[in-house]
Formats: structure tokens, C-alpha cells, sequence
């Protein structure tokens, strides 16, 4: 088999969803051929369709040693760089692809991807519209525009640019995911978790179980961002209703509404949901699992204090529910942490960022021990040791 009848082949093979056959078609067409630029591409790319996202670099960085003027090269190395959170090196590498190759979209789609990962918005949003200029029917580019509007918080032209590109290919996965949520981000909760389900079902290899979760990690953001400003408010008012017994009345007033309006959001937004996000819980990591139930808890503990405040006016009700929201923000981070455990990339970049920690506290090692020898030679050499009595000198 040549080289361009094992690329056709392994690009089928990744097209209909079959990426461990096309790396074996690649691999055994590379055997004969090490220095291919397009099949190392291509490898590149199926690996990281498998989520190996380190060895794709390697077989970009390899494409691009093998065809440093290849844009394709440069542009699929961009995309492992994303997905390993190396924002810097990404936009570099597009930048590159976009030199060689200005004509084609999809250079500009990389570099806006990258761009918009290190939260660089409005190039980004630049970098995406100019690859819709030469592709203006493109469902990538489209896609990456709304990705880009969603993360910069324009969810209006996100909607827009995903219902246009869902116009064109009504089936698109990525589409239909993005509108969903996007719709979540509104609150439509319903129609939201109907599209993540459907979605779901037709993926069943790989579903988005955290995505379908959004109802409890939504309603424990929210809360995690006014909650605590709530409850520091009724704190203080009754710990100044020891001097000022007035304010003990507004701060039972103001308990009683804030358990009212967490009740009511937390309604709102799980009623609709179903019994969906739970049993998507249970199929996420254990550390996103304890951390969402640990942090439900936590709200409802903090919730019965301030109504048993607002009914009591025992002011220690109050401290305690402030003295939870520590715990609560903890069990955010856990949970943020939680999310990504499942992500290679992020446990790349954790594994690297340990390791930079390792060489940091070597070199902080060595410079004190250093450090302490020259102070040790200085003193001696500034005050040296008397000789013995009766010794020569």
C-alpha cells in the first residue's frame, strides 16, 4: 500500500469513527515511511480524536520536522497544544499555519481556538469571522465563532452563529451541544437537558455525563457567588443586634428571604431537570461526585440555619451558616478540580506544572546550601578558630 492509499484509508477509517484502525493503518504505512509529513499529520489528529493527546504532539512535532512548510502540520500541532492548556505555544504554532497557508479557513479556526483559550476574545473573535470570509458556509467555522461568543459572553451571537450552523448540517453533534448549552446559560432548563439527552443517545460511546449535570453545578455556582454576600449580611446584622436590637429584626427579615429565594431557585432550575442530573452523578469522577453532593448538603445546612434564625433570632444560627460558607467554596474548587479529572490534558498539564514545582524546590534547595556554605566560609575566614595554648604558630 502507498503512502497516499494508507492516508485515504486511515482518514475513512477516522471519518466513520474508528480512529484505533486508522492509527494501526497509519503506523504500519509509517513503518515503511518515517518521514511522511501528511501521515504523521493525520496521526497526529487520530490520536487526538483518542484523547492521547501527548503522543499527538509528538507526532506533530515530528510532521513538522519532517515538513516544516506544511500548514496542516503546524495547525493540527496547535490543536494538541490547546488541548494540552499551552495556550501560548498554540497561538504560535497557528500564527505559523496561518503564514504559510493564509488562504485556507482553517488556519484562522485554529488560531481563533487558541486565542480564545487564552482569553485573547476579540482577536479571537477577529481571527474566526476573517476564516468565515473565505469559507462563509463553513459548519467548523460557524461553530467556532459561537464557541468563541460563548466564552467571551455574547451569548446572543453564539446562538445566532450555532442556529446558522445547525442550519446547514442539522445533525451536527458539537451544534446541538452548544445550543443546549447555551440554553442552559438561560435557564431553559427542559429544552436544554432534552438536547443533551438526544445527543447522548446517539453517542453512546461517548457521552457527556458532566454536561448533563449542569443543573446542580449550575444552581451551586450561582449560589457559591451571592450566597455567601447573603449570609454575611444577616451575620452581621445580628451580631450587631447585641448593641442595636433593631437590626436583630432585619436580619431575621432578610434570613427568611434569602432561604426563600435559594428554595425557589433551587426549584426553578432542578424541578424541570428531572431525575437526569442525579443519575448522571453517579457516573462521573468520585471527586466531582463528593464534591456536588458535599456542597448540596452544605447549601441545605446553611438554608435550615437561616431559618432557624429568622424563627429564633438565636445569633448563633447566623454565625454558624457563615461559618459554612469556607466549606462551601472549598467543595467549589473540589468540584472545579473534579470536572477536568477525566481530561488528559489537564492531568498533562497538572503532571507538568507538579514537575516545574520539583525543579523550583531543587534549584531553592541548592541555592540554600549553597547560600549557607558561602556564609559558613565568610565567618570563618572573618573570624578564624585562636590556636591552642602552648601550640606553635
Amino acid at each position: 500500500m502507498t503512502g497516499d492509499d494508507a492516508y485515504r484509508q486511515a482518514r475513512q477509517l477516522a471519518e466513520i469513527g474508528r480512529p484505533a484502525a486508522a492509527e494501526a493503518c497509519l503506523r504500519a504505512a509509517l513503518a515503511a515511511g518515517p518521514a511522511d509529513a501528511d501521515l504523521l499529520t493525520l496521526l497526529g489528529y487520530v490520536l487526538r480524536q483518542q484523547r492521547d493527546y501527548v503522543a499527538a504532539l509528538a507526532a506533530c512535532d515530528a510532521a513538522v520536522a519532517a515538513g516544516p512548510r506544511l500548514a496542516d502540520a503546524h495547525a493540527e500541532r496547535a490543536e494538541s497544544l490547546i488541548a494540552l492548556i499551552r495556550d501560548g505555544d498554540a497561538v504560535v504554532a497557528a500564527g505559523e499555519a496561518v503564514r504559510l497557508a493564509p488562504q485556507q479557513p482553517a488556519g484562522h479556526l485554529v488560531l481563533a481556538r487558541a486565542l480564545a483559550a487564552g482569553r485573547r476574545f476579540a482577536d479571537a473573535r477577529g481571527a474566526a469571522r476573517h476564516g468565515l470570509t473565505l469559507a462563509p458556509r463553513s459548519v467548523e467555522g460557524l461553530l467556532t465563532l459561537a464557541e468563541v461568543e460563548r466564552d467571551a459572553g455574547g451569548r446572543e451571537a453564539a446562538e445566532e452563529a450555532a442556529r446558522a450552523a445547525l442550519a446547514i448540517d442539522p445533525a451536527n453533534a458539537y451544534g446541538r451541544w452548544l445550543l443546549a448549552m447555551l440554553d442552559a446559560e438561560r435557564l431553559r432548563v427542559g429544552r436544554s437537558m432534552r438536547a443533551l439527552r438526544d445527543v447522548a443517545r446517539e453517542n453512546p460511546a461517548r457521552p457527556d455525563v458532566i454536561s448533563m449535570t449542569w443543573p446542580i453545578r449550575g444552581l451551586l455556582s450561582a449560589l457559591r457567588r451571592w450566597f455567601a454576600a447573603a449570609i454575611l449580611l444577616v451575620a452581621a446584622c445580628a451580631l450587631v443586634a447585641v448593641w442595636w436590637p433593631p437590626a436583630g429584626t432585619a436580619g431575621r427579615v432578610l434570613a427568611g428571604l434569602f432561604a426563600a429565594v435559594v428554595a425557589g431557585f433551587a426549584a426553578r432550575v432542578l424541578l424541570p431537570a428531572g431525575r437526569l442530573p442525579w443519575r448522571c452523578l453517579r457516573l462521573v469522577p468520585w471527586l466531582l461526585r463528593r464534591a456536588a453532593r458535599g456542597a448540596m448538603v452544605t447549601v441545605a445546612v446553611m438554608v435550615a440555619l437561616l431559618i432557624g434564625y429568622a424563627v429564633t433570632g438565636r445569633w448563633w444560627a447566623a454565625v454558624l451558616a457563615l461559618a459554612a460558607v469556607p466549606v462551601l467554596w472549598g467543595l467549589g474548587l473540589a468540584e472545579m478540580l473534579g470536572a477536568r479529572l477525566d481530561d488528559p490534558g489537564f492531568l498533562s498539564a497538572l503532571k507538568a506544572l507538579g514537575s516545574d514545582f520539583r525543579d523550583w524546590g531543587g534549584e531553592l534547595g541548592r541555592w540554600w546550601r549553597e547560600t549557607k556554605r558561602e556564609l559558613r566560609e565568610t565567618w570563618n575566614d572573618d573570624n578564624p578558630v585562636p590556636p591552642a595554648p602552648g601550640s606553635p604558630r
